[in-house]
């Protein structure tokens, strides 16, 4: 008998000859990308390094698209936003000790929100390794303990021939649910080094699929199928795993009320009957999901967003599907079912029973109508006007990035992203600077759509260099800051909690005038040319910037009760 195991693929006579016959002049970078490309890698982004120039000589020798940011975490945010928008692994090619050091916050913020970006660093010489402290440039005593604690997996490279399968093995833990950057890292000498190894050719690191155990999912079903007032909180695990559709389905089998996360943005029709839509920062919201009988979360930790600040305390039974096993019922106790989302959702739909409950939709529009009635009350008409120019000037299929600022905090909860993975924000782990570094990669992922990045005006200093970036590579990316004269939701909190604001004003440079410096087309808008002049600017190609000269505020708290 032969086992699938026990079959081993035959090379064809061109290969035996390639690999019989390498080709001169290769070292350990050509095996870098090499690997890469076998894997199906088509773009690579970074910035190089002296320690890594072994690789960014191979580039020249390869078919792979390299992408070049200004500033380490930048190409970081880039890489993660092209593993959002594509699904595939985001190859991120940095340089030893600070540059390596300087993507920390990138890759914190794709371990949070499940992107796959494999990082790939350089070291000092293998002579210099072992935790000394030997003199070289750049050199930490242990580069890789910097980032154990952020990524899934850390993989040590210390000869030629452990390169393609320490990258395959990265490509697989990063594509692996939960997706999430991972960490390679490969000593100078090692990738200086000529090499007679054979041309990589191919690779194969399919990642492991997550089902859900099927007794659990049998409990699961005969839950909810039984339930009086089921709902759904959908998260970005159902973003993730592309399980949007058959989390509509499921809906509307057990007609449950589904309220969206920062996360999960556009993981559920925004005016679907059945539409909670993403206000979890509403004690009105809060209460409803509290009456739950049975709720249903998936792919969400239920974090600090999540729960209205931790102040949610489900009465019902909580049935939780995550692929993260750390984040399974860390917050609340629950039938917890480590899972992909879509193969749980799946299971759930081949064993649930249909409910017919004509009061949800009912009860759907009461909750919404106060959530309606409270925003009203507190006379925040610029804020939500300007969200609705933004979805009316950006195209429904067209992603959108937006960094730590008051409207994107409003966007969590008011944007409707009338499709899956198409809005995203640094919400994850909260970092500046993420929008439009972000922007940058969904724009080489997918060339056909404009993208949006939204910043205020502190968050655009720690990216601003990256204009550079998107008009050396022609890209379609309107950049929308926000210049409140400085960091305006902290302004926000400080003033809320101790009467006054410290360290939150800011000197600006004139943006405009700097975005053109650049080469890019820059406009100073109004709130009442806003709508047209950002529509404007995202139908040209290219990159633009229009800044919006604007103090906005937050909707008041919600979490207190």
């Amino acid at each position: 008998m032969t086992h699938d195991h026990d079959l081993v693929l035959r090379p064809t006579e061109a290969q035996i000859s390639a690999a019989l016959n390498p080709p001169s002049g290769r070292n350990g970078g050509d095996l870098v990308v090499e690997t890469l490309a076998g894997l199906g890698a088509t773009t690579v982004f970074g910035l190089p390094g002296q320690h890594a120039l072994g690789v960014f000589d191979a580039l020249r020798r390869s078919d792979l698209r390299y992408i070049g940011l200004r500033v380490e975490n930048n190409a970081g945010f880039a890489a993660d936003a092209y593993g959002r928008i594509t699904g595939e692994a985001a190859p991120l090619l940095l340089s030893t000790g600070p540059g390596a050091l300087t993507s920390l916050a990138a890759l914190q913020e794709a371990a949070a929100a499940s992107a796959p970006v494999l990082a790939i660093s350089s070291q000092i010489p293998t002579a210099g390794l072992g935790g000394g402290r030997h003199g070289y440039l750049h050199e930490l005593p242990d580069q890789a303990a910097s980032f154990r604690g952020v990524v899934k997996s850390v993989h040590t490279v210390r000869a030629q021939s452990q390169i393609p399968s320490a990258i395959e093995a990265a490509w697989k833990s990063a594509l692996t649910v939960p997706h999430g950057p991972v960490w390679v890292e490969i000593p100078q000498d090692v990738l200086l080094a000529e090499t007679a190894i054979p041309v990589v050719t191919g690779g194969d690191a399919f990642p492991d699929e997550l089902p859900p155990r099927p007794e659990l999912t049998a409990v699961a079903a005969d839950l909810l199928s039984r339930a009086a007032r089921p709902a759904i909180i959908a998260g970005g695990g159902v973003v993730r795993s592309d399980a949007s559709g058959k989390l509509r389905r499921l809906a509307e089998l057990l007609q449950a009320p589904v309220v969206t996360t920062p996360g999960g943005k556009g993981a559920f029709p925004w005016t679907h009957p059945l539409s909670l839509r993403s206000w979890l920062e509403d004690r009105h919201t809060t209460d409803f999901l509290e009456d739950a009988d049975v709720l249903l979360v998936v792919g969400s930790g239920l974090g600090e967003l999540s729960s209205n600040y931790h102040t949610f305390k489900p009465r019902g039974r909580v049935i939780q599907i995550e692929a993260d096993l750390g984040k399974l019922e860390s917050n609340h106790p629950a039938l917890g079912i480590h899972a992909d989302a879509r193969l749980a959702i799946q299971a759930l739909l081949e064993t649930a029973v249909e409910r017919r409950d004509p009061t949800a939709p009912e009860r759907v529009r009461t909750l919404l109508s106060r959530v309606s009635e409270r925003i009203e009350s507190q006379e925040l008409t610029l804020e939500q006007q300007l969200l609705a120019d933004v979805r009316e000037a950006l195209p429904d299929d067209a992603p959108s990035f937006w960094d730590m600022t008051i409207l994107s905090y409003w966007a969590w909860s008011a944007f409707d992203a009338r499709q899956p993975n198409t809005m995203h924000s640094a919400q994850g782990a909260g970092g500046l600077g993420y929008g439009f570094p972000a922007a940058i990669g969904a724009a080489v992922a997918d060339s056909t759509k404009p993208v949006l990045a939204v910043s205020g005006d502190g968050g655009a200093m720690y990216s601003i260099s990256e204009l550079a970036t998107a008009k050396q590579y022609n890209l379609s990316i309107t950049w929308l800051i926000i210049d409140d004269c400085g960091y305006g939701i902290l302004r926000e909190y400080m003033t809320d909690a101790f009467g006054q604001a410290t360290a939150t004003e800011l000197h600006r440079p004139d943006f405009v005038a700097l975005a053109e410096s650049f080469d890019v087309s820059a406009k100073r808008t109004t709130p009442e040319t806003f709508r047209d002049d950002l529509t404007k600017a995202l139908t040209e190609p290219g990159p633009s910037v229009v800044v919006l000269p604007s103090r906005l505020r937050m909707f008041a708290p919600t979490h207190l009760g």
